[in-house]
């Protein structure tokens, strides 16, 4: 059954924002904060740029394709990677009333100078704008912008937002081995505060990953990880202090820290000389200051974080269409059998609000 939005709810949406129908429509029944998406296909920017580390795709038929990193092969998907029509068909069958369209972490680019990152970027939202422009009912989006370039990751911003009509922008936990706290991201924090956009963080590039290979660890293992670190660089570097508007939403149910945010405490309480340099606001003073994803895998664990923060803060996410994600989205949140309220919020109205689709609740 697809799980129905309080009338006050719906209420506050026209009263606040007195958005068009297709943007009030595009939120019927669940809305799956956590989404990727490709291109059917793009430039080959390896030939053309010369450099490593450019992903490319090789149909190979049967509505599949192989990922190529560096000339080996990444990942294989299928075509609900890159096939609206199909993804629509699986929303419809999961009960899934909209996504939200991010690009595949790997495209983040980073590494890559500036302006040539910038090109993919650029190809990559135009591509997530015209999906959403196509079928406004069922998908919105979020923008990638070159990091590794803040003046430049700002421009990209204000056009996906102003002229594409993104809702927010993906990046990633670290910024080709940079902590978010680094001086030279505020101002692409500031720029987004602004802009009253949402900024979806999600783990890559994970540090070990060279020393844990096998047993998919660094996707097990390295990517919890990778997203408590970014938290504290958040919290611990004053950004999330200094900007009171800026909303953050991370990936995977926030990775280890909901788990291991009493440690953190400890240590902030303990070494303020290590950990109160930059901020001293604790860390767990600052948790409700971020949005999560419910993508956990576990109804003990979405218990766990439901009691810590909220359901206010916690947003259906699935990860489609890859293997690590939930295969039917929002079963999870379903199975514990809360309060029609609370599943509202998880299932559609939090998403709703980190992208400014609500008043925020917890500024």
């Amino acid at each position: 059954m697809v799980a129905r939005v309080a009338p006050s709810l719906q209420a506050r949406l026209h009263a606040f924002y007195r958005l068009p129908d297709s943007i009030t429509r595009v939120h019927a029944g669940s809305l799956d904060i956590h989404t990727h998406i490709l291109p059917p296909q793009w430039p080959d920017l390896a030939a053309r740029l010369g450099g490593s580390g450019w992903l490319t795709m090789e149909h190979c038929g049967c509505d599949r394709a192989r990922l190529i990193l560096d000339g080996r092969a990444f990942r294989e998907i299928e075509s609900n990677c890159w096939d609206a029509d199909r993804r629509i068909q699986e929303c419809d069958a999961s009960a899934v009333g909209a996504q939200v369209l991010s690009t595949v972490p790997v495209m983040f680019s980073y590494q890559q100078p500036p302006m040539h990152a910038l090109e993919l970027h650029r190809f990559l939202n135009d591509h997530i704008a015209m999906v959403v422009r196509a079928n406004p009912t069922r998908f919105t989006g979020l923008a990638c912008v070159p990091m590794q370039e803040p003046d430049l990751a700002c421009r990209e911003l204000e056009r996906s937002v102003r002229d594409l009509g993104m809702r927010g922008v993906q990046i990633g936990t670290n910024i080709a081995g940079a902590n978010l706290d680094a001086p030279m991201f505020f101002p692409f924090f500031r720029r987004c505060a602004e802009l009253d956009v949402g900024i979806f963080i999600h783990p890559w590039n994970m540090v070990g990953q060279s020393e844990m290979p096998k047993y998919w660890l660094p996707w097990l293992v390295g990517m919890p990880a990778e997203t408590a670190r970014a938290a504290c660089a958040l919290m611990m570097g004053g950004v999330l202090d200094r900007l009171p508007t800026l909303r953050v939403c991370l990936a995977h149910g926030g990775g280890s820290l909901p788990f291991t945010i009493g440690r953190i405490e400890h240590g902030f309480q303990e070494r303020p000389d290590l950990c109160a340099v930059d901020c001293r606001v604790s860390p767990k003073q600052q948790l409700h200051r971020f949005y999560f994803d419910t993508l956990v895998h576990d109804a003990a664990a979405l218990q766990y974080l439901l009691a810590l923060v909220g359901a206010r803060r916690l947003a259906l996410g699935s990860d489609y269409p890859f293997p690590l994600g939930e295969h039917r989205p929002g079963e999870l949140i379903r199975s514990l059998q809360l309060p029609d309220a609370d599943s509202q919020w998880m299932l559609r109205g939090t998403a709703m609000e980190f992208l400014g689709l609500l008043p925020p609740t917890a500024l």
